[in-house]
This record gives structure tokens, sequence and C-alpha cells, in this order.
């Protein structure tokens, strides 16, 4: 039979393993990607304003409502095309604080200078 003195010391250790387990699944979940869903239609993207955070991974989700756009956002360096009736995953960790412009650079016509918008990375 276990003493007090051992069963009491066998809660104590049971519990240090559970603290460590929803700690360690409190940190999976602060480094999960931040999703994010934007659409493309002629001359405008929505949401149009975005804020991230530094250091960790975020996913821009496009998807273009009407033909072929792109996303440039050089000050980060990242840029993809974004065809229509797809779904284009674009995975980065922002590295540094600020708010940077992005736009479209496949033309897409006359308006297409307005296809702008920001990232805002925060820490």
């Amino acid at each position: 039979m276990k003493s007090e003195k051992a069963k009491f010391i066998s809660g104590i250790v049971a519990a240090a393993v559970c603290i460590v387990i929803i700690v360690s699944a409190l940190a999976i979940a602060a480094d999960a990607e931040q999703v994010i869903q934007i659409t493309a239609k002629r001359f405008v993207y929505s949401p149009k304003d975005i804020t991230v955070k530094k250091g960790h991974p975020v996913v821009l989700e496009f998807t273009s409502l009407d033909r072929l756009h792109g996303f440039s956002c050089p000050d980060l360096g990242i840029r993809t095309d974004i065809p229509p009736a797809k779904v284009t995953k674009l995975r980065f960790v922002p590295q540094k604080v600020g708010t940077f412009l992005f736009h479209c650079d496949n033309f897409c016509g006359s308006g297409h200078e307005g296809m702008t918008g920001t990232i805002t990375v925060k820490e």
C-alpha cells in the first residue's frame, strides 16, 4: 500500500504533467497560422487593410471574383498571381513592424492603379 506521502507526491506529479500539457497546447495555439481571406475584383481588394503580428505565421487566401489579378507587397517580399475561380494561398511570417503598401501588379483595366491596400505588422 502506498503511504500518504507517496500518494501526495503522485498527485503533485500528475498535476504538473497536466499543467505542462495545457501550457504546450496554448503555445501551439498561439503559433497557429492566422488565415485571412481576401477577395480581389476590378480595382478593389476586400479587406484592403490587414493587421498581423510580427513573427506569427500568416496565410493569405485570395479569390478573384472576375479576372487575373496580382498581389505584391515588395517591402515584405511577398507576391502572387490570383487567377479567377481558384483559391490562391500565400504563406509568410512578417519579420518587421510597420505599415506596408500592397497593390495589384497585373493590369486589370482603367482604375488598376487604385487597387491597393495595407498590411500593418504589430509587435
